[in-house]
């Protein structure tokens, strides 16, 4: 598995991926890619088999209620993974690096995020970080970026009669 760190992140992040044995992972900016749009990113990032780790989750994922125009992983579906570092405002680079570890330590040595979202988030009441894991897209034999509750046969509505 290989990472690719959004702009939006520390650099340092990239040689935590390495020294976690992700030997060809990378900074964008190390790549030559800051400053580029997120549709821009996406093509380079499939074609090249990246695992994207990006603080703007709203950007690449639609939860509930985004106000993206255009997530970037609707409709795509084959991906090497996302992760979405949820930090809160102001967050120092200690406290990205201590997400990223959260997110790499559920990950394990032999991690796999094909078709895959993780996402690491502070539970400020009780002071830890949550990560969860889910299918993106879920697991549907069919699906429609004009209509992502589209599902299989099994959730289709049934035939007109």
């Amino acid at each position: 598995m290989k990472f690719l760190i959004d702009e939006c992140l520390a650099l340092d992040l990239a040689q935590v991926a390495v020294e976690a044995g992700h030997l060809e992972s990378a900074h964008l900016t190390h790549r030559g890619m800051t400053g580029w749009k997120d549709h821009m990113l996406m093509e380079r990032i499939l074609a090249e088999d990246w695992t994207l780790v990006t603080r703007n989750s709203d950007d690449f994922r639609p939860p509930e209620g985004s106000n993206s125009n255009a997530p970037c992983y609707l409709g795509i579906e084959l991906h090497a993974g996302l992760v979405c570092l949820n930090l809160p405002n102001g967050a120092l680079r200690g406290d990205h690096i201590d997400f990223f570890r959260a997110a790499l330590d559920d990950l394990g040595e032999d991690g796999d995020l094909t078709n895959q979202i993780l996402e690491v988030w502070l539970v400020e009441v009780q002071d830890f970080l949550e990560v969860e894991r889910y299918d993106f897209p879920a697991n549907h034999a069919l699906f429609d970026a004009a209509n992502p509750q589209a599902a299989d046969e099994e959730d289709a509505p049934p035939p007109a009669a």
